[in-house]
């Protein structure tokens, strides 16, 4: 009996050494309830935060949302009084739309979130409930115009589709060259035009043509005026009617044949459909990694002399993408834009009208990769006689002026050891280019935003905002005023308008009070760095502690990650609520960090992703926490979870894997576990093609059978982002290599963390696997409050 006591002693105080006995007050109901009502405890007591301005077309004025003690509020501002005002009466508008949608409407909540000033200002137009809106300002009415109008850049359709549907054998529409004698078609997938004078018919005006009777012989019928300009099109290599444009001077036509590749169909099944019993089955189009693409092969034909001019193609022999043509104003040539399949050649090319004989006006040739999707950026100038053009050849994003003529670098516009992050506006006539930038000013988080203007000849330098925060400016269409929305995580925003001229306040419009929001416990998380892998390159990232914190205890650390090379993902701007801070409230230390990998530093910092997107920046990041712990002993390295989704899935996976002597616990949602699995376009951009072995290197698929530390995976079955069977070969690897882990399978969702459902589990496994205590037991009823 003695010796049973001493052996349970001995076996408490082991456990105790693995888990401190205060840990039992981390992960608790009351913890799982404060992490929960941080959101709506929070919410709505950052008042007078203003979202970003946009100025309306051709004035001085803009407009923009702010909170408010209660919702928000739309407000319009006259840069030249100095002015600011509701910008319409709440109470009317809400009055009006509660008439017409038959329901309650909050003037404090309005159903939108964005408006657009019409008819010189006397109404404004949003969408709201599926519907398109428009207010007149003056009467105080609404009325439906129609359906909600979709976001600017929106998908459409089956968007992982490269390339998309083929062209029909004969085109329902005709494009009429700019004389308006002639017009464009396709017939039996060649190109056609025909005089337009000659052209008669008794539709109605505006009625779209159909076939005509017997077949597709093109739009309104073949006529004997009809001029085949190609007879080469066939069915799988066609002249796309996409793609026809005619030179200003209606004498040429450039156009693409193109020839068809394999367009992949990705499965999916909806398990539990709203409308149904049974299960519904659907594909959609989707293009992956190595797939044969569609290829393009510019055209030019000469409408008088009724031929085709063969274009050699020996600067484009293998595209990832042709851009549609583009003509010269004077008609001396057209141009497109030549991205090389694998993405280590991106060429501008010009085509002399006269002769068809193309030449490479710019040329990217870098060993890695040109990001093409991120950093590309080209503005002619003089009807292409100059060109602006950016390009990361020094080793940094810069803008560079290019003759358009000869094809030689006149002069780099930008440089130094900090990056060119966006263009405002390129001026012809005073050789000025307003752009965005960071890592310019020495002390200041190298990502911070801050606006500039240049000439072209890269003198006078000057900035246009300041302060170690980040910006956002937006100008108006003269660019003679602009506003300067700026903030960082501990400095809630502020909104100036100032005058382009000598950069003057001319309003400080917004002032965003977060005392309410202080006193009910908010606080700004801690900005740390740490240096990289190559022991000079600082790392930066944010940490969250939970509101209860005691410096006494022992956290572990969890890790929220998305490593996906085309951005940088810690966010820079004040954030009243993260869910980083819930997941932080259940007894854990959360953080965030961009890695080596990711965009905007430089070349080489982007540079580590190449072939190697299973890099994920892991050896920056484990500096970063081993830092971290060294500066604080309440940081417990022996305890690190991480989490992501998409990329981050991928990502948070593959930390187990390569790296179980750190990472213990991972939480993995719709990953692209296998490149050669995902969407052509992202991962052809940082892995390369022809597909090498570096896929299979990366593949988390491929590597599961390294599992050792603990893993919740969460897929959407009907996720059209990411194949949803990426995770579920993951699964079957995990199977065969026998190793234990967890699933979760959302029916009919889409691409997804899992929703307040998947928050909940996360946050739950967790508690259970880096806390060691048991979550709540959530299937029982909550017990009723207790009695005052």
């Amino acid at each position: 009996m003695k010796k049973f006591k001493k052996e349970a002693i001995l076996a408490l105080l082991a456990v105790s050494v693995i888990l401190p006995v205060f840990v039992s007050a981390q992960g608790t109901r009351a913890d799982y309830d404060r992490a929960k009502g941080l959101r709506d405890k929070w919410k709505g007591l950052a008042v007078n935060q203003p979202d970003r301005p946009e100025w309306v077309e051709k004035t001085h004025k803009f407009w923009y949302r702010k909170s408010v003690t209660g919702g928000n509020e739309f407000v319009l501002v006259d840069a030249d009084a100095a002015i600011k005002a509701p910008a319409f009466d709440h109470e009317k508008l809400a009055a009006a739309l509660a008439e017409a949608l038959k329901e309650k409407v909050d003037p404090k909540n309005l159903p939108f979130f964005r408006i657009e000033f019409v008819d010189e200002m006397k109404a404004i137009t949003f969408n709201a409930k599926e519907s398109a809106w428009k207010y007149d300002l003056a009467a105080g009415t609404v009325v439906k115009t129609g359906p909600a109008k979709p976001p600017a850049g929106g998908d459409e359709g089956n968007w992982q589709d490269y390339g998309g549907p083929a062209e029909p054998a004969a085109s329902a529409e005709m494009k009429a060259s700019p004389d308006g004698k002639w017009e464009a078609f396709i017939r039996n997938y060649n190109l056609y035009v025909r005089p337009k004078e000659e052209i008669k018919t008794d539709r109605p005006r505006g009625e779209m043509p159909g076939p005509p009777p017997g077949g597709p012989g093109g739009p309104v019928g073949p006529k004997k005026e009809d001029i085949a300009l190609s007879t080469d099109g066939i069915e799988g290599n066609y002249y796309s009617y996409r793609s026809i444009v005619w030179s200003p001077d209606s004498k040429k036509i450039a156009a693409h044949r193109v020839r068809r590749g394999f367009h992949r169909k990705m499965q999916l099944v909806e398990s539990s459909p709203a409308d149904q019993l049974q299960p519904k089955y659907s594909s959609i189009g989707y293009t992956k990694p190595g797939d044969v693409l569609d290829v393009s092969q510019p055209v030019l034909f000469l409408v008088e002399d009724r031929r085709a001019v063969e274009i050699d193609n020996a600067l484009f022999p293998n595209p990832f993408e042709i851009t549609d043509p583009e003509w010269t104003k004077d008609s001396r040539a057209f141009a497109f834009e030549y991205n090389q399949r694998g993405h280590q050649v991106y060429r501008i090319i010009a085509v002399d009208a006269a002769s068809g004989e193309p030449r490479a006006v710019i040329s990217e040739e870098p060993k890695t990769f040109f990001d093409y999707s991120g950093k590309k950026y080209l503005f002619p100038v003089a009807d292409g006689k100059e060109i602006v053009w950016m390009s990361e050849r020094d080793g940094w994003n810069h803008l560079y002026l290019y003759d358009g003529e000869t094809g030689a670098v006149k002069n780099q516009i930008t440089k130094g050891e900090w990056v060119v992050r966006g263009v405002d506006k390129v001026d012809e006539e005073t050789r000025k280019i307003w752009f965005q930038a960071s890592g310019m000013n020495p002390g200041q988080d190298p990502y911070f935003v801050h606006h500039y203007v240049i000439n072209f000849d890269g003198t006078g330098l000057t900035a246009l905002t300041e302060g170690d925060v980040t910006h956002a400016a937006a100008f108006s269409s003269d660019m003679a005023f602009y506003t300067d929305l700026y903030s960082r995580h501990d400095q809630p925003p502020a909104l100036d308008v100032r005058r382009s001229s000598d950069r003057s306040v001319v309003m400080q419009a917004e002032r965003t009070d977060i005392s309410a929001l202080v006193k009910a416990g908010w606080k700004a998380p801690e900005v740390f760095t740490a240096k990289g892998r190559d022991g000079k390159t600082d790392i930066w990232g944010v940490i969250y502690r939970p509101l209860n914190f005691d410096p006494k205890k022992k956290y572990p650390a969890i890790e929220s990650i998305y490593a996906g090379p085309h951005d940088s993902f810690v966010a820079k701007g004040f954030v009243g609520y993260s869910y980083m801070q819930a997941l932080a409230e259940l007894g854990f230390i959360v953080v965030q960090v961009d890695g080596m990998g990711t965009s905007n530093r430089s070349k080489a910092f982007h540079d580590v992703c190449w072939k190697n997107i299973g890099d994920a920046g892991f050896p920056d990041r484990i500096l970063w926490h081993k830092a971290i712990a060294a500066k604080y002993p309440y940081y417990d390295i022996s305890r690190v979870g991480i989490y992501g989704t998409s990329a981050g899935g991928q990502n948070a996976l593959g930390a187990l894997l390569f790296h179980p002597e750190f990472y213990k616990a991972g939480f993995s949602a719709c990953g692209c576990h296998d490149n050669r699995m995902d969407k052509i376009w992202w991962n052809e951009q940082w892995m390369g093609w022809p597909i090498g072995p570096e896929y299979a290197a990366a593949s988390n698929v491929e590597n599961a059978y390294r599992l050792e530390g603990k893993l919740l995976l969460l897929v959407g079955e009907m996720d059209t982002n990411v194949d949803p069977s990426s995770t579920m070969q993951v699964v079957n690897a995990l199977i065969k290599a026998n190793k234990t882990f967890e699933l979760i399978v959302i029916p009919g969702s889409d691409h997804t963390s899992g929703g307040p459902f998947g928050e909940r589990k996360r946050s739950d496994f967790f508690v259970r696997n880096l806390l060691g205590v048991e979550p709540p037991d959530w299937n029982k009823p909550e017990p009723p409050p207790a009695k005052k």
